[in-house]
């Protein structure tokens, strides 16, 4: 189980909690979860969403696995000009 903090906006999506703890071994599995358990997830997880695992951010790297005691953080992707 890892624990993830949701940043921003991603937090309404789980019923305004910013914390969570989910069982993923991947970011896959991670993203995959929160959409089952959170439906409100799946747009953000569509638009794009960036892990930051001890302070490097991935963003297209599904396949990495996450540390159990990792600091994960979920941001949503950023629009503007």
């Amino acid at each position: 189980m890892v624990q993830v903090t949701l940043w921003g906006s991603l937090a309404a999506t789980a019923g305004g909690k910013d914390k969570l703890e989910i069982e993923a071994k991947d970011i896959r599995e991670l993203f995959r979860k929160l959409a089952e358990q959170y439906p409100a997830f799946e747009p953000f997880i569509d638009r794009g969403i960036a892990v930051a695992i001890d302070g490097v951010i991935y963003r297209d790297t599904w396949s990495k696995e996450l540390p159990q005691d990792a600091e994960i953080f979920l941001l949503p992707r950023l629009a503007g000009g």
